[in-house]
């Protein structure tokens, strides 16, 4: 075979892996080591390769990012802040019908402000709003998919860790793709608000209600979320407006987060203990995947398989929007069976020079900015898409008592609104880019 035929037949084979169960790191890693072996013919190359790539991976300096905001998402769930903006928005939204798992929505848009992963957001809000739902006689199907859909709004709402792997994938500023995630991420927030509203209405019986919260008790409520404003605004306001760089907003937020859980009473030596565990294993986890891609794509380079795709899709004369729209067709099926994380670090080496050639009327940071935000809402899209989303899963974790399938059935309404939001987008790109115009 030729290295390109060698190229081609390791996606599916890779695939096959996955299917089999085979840690999606692990896939990828030992597909590109036995694809270099096979393409040189040496397992010296393999070897040589491992060293290089391993230390030109981990020693890129945004990459430390990653543990800062996983660190700061575990030290706000201590300081009380995903109770804190729960409370907060059942004031003012509760009493409505569908309220509360409005307010679930709303809370998960603020905790995503300060927590970069969706699974986390998911589970942290789980915790927080599951037992109210459940006393104000909310359905439980209707209500773990609410927390579902709300976990994703934690990676689309900046700072997000799977923009940083994307920013350095496709060498783009991270500062950018922040300011151009948070329109289409405030997008996500109504639109799931709109779609309970809706539910609500189809499915009178779904959602209960609560008395009206006293005015001031609203705003001593309000009052309690200035920790994560403040944090918000530290991070994100100094990283847009040059003070610090994204590495240093990540470690400020950190800090700040830890520090305000210290006060809160929240952060103690076991806790802090703990926090540093489980971010430090949650970080080999995604740092495993991120080598195994680059040993994978660093093998699909060598075969010119991105290039090859690249001049196949030009020479055939397809519209740009036609290429696009089969490419989120893609993420939207494969969502079905991978995280999100693992399908950026194996597809973008691959799509992204696709897209780059092709002439969308904007210019080439435009086009990889937009590209990179449609990205990451579709796939997204695939936590919350039945069979296998992994939001639904650990939310129906918390409670065993409602059938997957009543969750299945209910998160139907919010993937449709997801599918209406990426519609919108790829028609109107200006709503992603005018932040940074």
């Amino acid at each position: 075979m030729s290295n390109l035929e060698i190229g081609i037949v390791s996606f599916p084979a890779l695939l096959v892996l996955i299917f089999l169960r085979v840690p999606i790191g692990l896939a990828m890693f030992s597909v590109g080591f036995a694809g270099l072996w096979m393409v040189n013919g040496s397992t010296m190359i393999a070897l040589a390769k491992l060293k290089t790539e391993t230390f030109t991976t981990f020693s890129n300096y945004s990459l430390s990012i990653v543990p800062m905001f996983l660190l700061m998402g575990h030290f706000a769930t201590l300081g009380g802040m995903s109770q804190a903006l729960f409370k907060a928005a059942e004031g003012w939204l509760g009493h409505r019908k569908g309220g509360v798992a409005m307010a679930a929505v709303g809370a998960c848009a603020g905790f995503g402000a300060i927590c970069g992963s969706s699974l986390a957001t998911a589970a942290t809000m789980g915790r927080v709003a599951l037992p109210e739902l459940r006393q104000y006689g909310y359905a439980g199907g209707f209500s773990t998919a609410t927390l579902a859909a709300g976990g994703t709004l934690g990676i689309l709402i900046p700072p997000s860790i799977v923009l940083v792997i994307y920013a350095i994938l496709a060498e783009q500023n991270i500062a950018k793709l922040f300011l151009a995630a948070f329109v289409p991420g405030l997008l996500a927030a109504l639109g799931y608000v709109i779609t309970i509203s809706i539910y609500v209405r189809i499915n009178p019986k779904s959602a209960g209600t609560r008395p009206p919260m006293p005015y001031a008790e609203r705003l001593r409520a309000l009052i309690d979320v200035w920790p994560v404003l403040l944090v918000f605004l530290a991070v994100v306001g100094g990283i847009y407006l040059g003070v610090f760089t994204p590495t240093e907003g990540a470690a400020v937020g950190a800090f700040g987060t830890g520090l305000i859980a210290w006060l809160n009473g929240g952060l103690t030596r076991f806790t802090l203990l703990e926090s540093f565990g489980v971010t430090a294993r949650t970080t080999a986890m995604i740092f495993f995947i991120v080598l195994g891609a680059g040993f994978y794509n660093g093998f699909l380079a060598l075969t010119q398989v991105p290039q090859a795709l690249s001049e196949f899709v030009v020479s055939q004369g397809f519209s740009p929007w036609t290429v696009l729209s089969l490419i989120l067709v893609f993420y939207l099926v494969f969502g079905f069976l991978m995280d999100s994380l693992s399908m950026i670090l194996l597809t973008i080496p691959i799509f992204y020079p696709v897209i780059s050639v092709l002439d969308f009327g904007m210019t080439p940071e435009h086009v990889a900015i937009w590209f990179g935000i449609l990205v990451l809402i579709v796939v997204e899209v695939g936590l919350i898409t039945p069979p296998v989303g992994m939001n639904l899963f650990i939310i129906n974790a918390m409670d065993p008592k409602t059938p997957i399938m009543e969750t299945y059935r209910a998160v139907m309404y919010f993937v449709a609104s997801d599918i209406t939001r990426v519609v919108i987008l790829v028609l109107f790109p200006s709503i992603t880019l005018f932040l940074i115009s």
